[in-house]
């Protein structure tokens, strides 16, 4: 969707909300926000509806309120607050619905309030400053996440060589790679901060990292064994001078068991 188009369709989600006595706030979320990076080609529609309590169900339910709901050819419950519906064009809309008390149950970062009729950019911007709290406590430690990288290296790449190579490409370019990027975002100053997520590490990483995001991806194109040993590079290369206890033993005993030929 060109962005001419998308400003269209986030002005129509609004006014058609603000025809409905129910609704008494809009939050465009993401990319929608207006805070950088902006949208693109690619960009979803991602935002809130507040309702009065009690209208929450009928909104999620019902998508007529939508702009061209005819359009819609697939909509589905994501959670229980959460729907997600798909135009005709592949065009994608998230969206949760909440009563004014639900949004504590919320987590954002980027939002920009669209309409307010119930004080929800107060509670909003209480919601941001618990999702960053949130965000600071629930945090794996460092030993635990890069015992996960290293085991996972070994774990795939073995399970790979026995003929799994489904098993393997989860273990090693999901369990492994997520572990790794959740190091690098903790401890690797980023080339461009202003690219990074403080909610999820994997979005715009190659924004905000862009020499260590095109390596990854080199890894993940290549065989698992080979992959996997590109990925410990880059922990070894990144991680070990900046993490006191990095276990650099354990590294390179993972690097001799890549490199071993069955």
């Amino acid at each position: 969707m060109n962005l001419k188009d998308y400003e269209r369709l986030s002005r129509r989600l609004v006014e058609r909300l603000a025809a409905e006595p129910d609704v008494v706030g809009v939050v465009a979320l993401g990319s929608m926000s207006g805070e950088p990076p902006p949208p693109d080609a690619w960009s979803d529609h991602d935002f809130f509806v507040v309702t009065r309590p009690g209208a929450q169900e009928r909104f999620r339910s019902r998508l007529d309120w939508l702009p061209e709901p005819d359009d819609v050819v697939l909509s589905f419950r994501e959670t229980a607050h959460g729907v997600k519906a798909l135009y005709r064009s592949a065009h994608l809309l998230e969206l949760a619905v909440f009563d004014p008390d639900e949004l504590r149950l919320a987590r954002v970062n980027r939002f920009r309030i669209l309409l307010d009729r119930a004080d929800v950019a107060a509670r909003m911007r209480a919601v941001r400053e618990e999702s960053a709290r949130a965000a600071a406590s629930d945090r794996p430690d460092d030993g635990w996440l890069l015992g996960q990288l290293l085991t996972a290296l070994v774990v795939g790449t073995g399970r790979f060589r026995r003929g799994e190579r489904l098993s393997a490409h989860q273990m090693v370019r999901v369990a492994a790679l997520g572990h790794l990027v959740r190091l690098v975002a903790r401890h690797v100053p980023a080339a461009r901060p202003e690219g990074r997520d403080d909610l999820d590490p994997f979005r715009r990483f190659e924004e905000a990292w862009p020499g260590i995001g095109r390596e990854i991806g080199d890894a993940l194109r290549r065989e698992v064994p080979e992959g996997a040993s590109d990925l410990l590079a880059v922990a070894v290369r990144e991680l070990s001078a900046r993490m006191p206890a990095f276990p650099a033993d354990a590294a390179s005993a993972v690097a001799a068991f890549l490199e071993r030929r069955p």
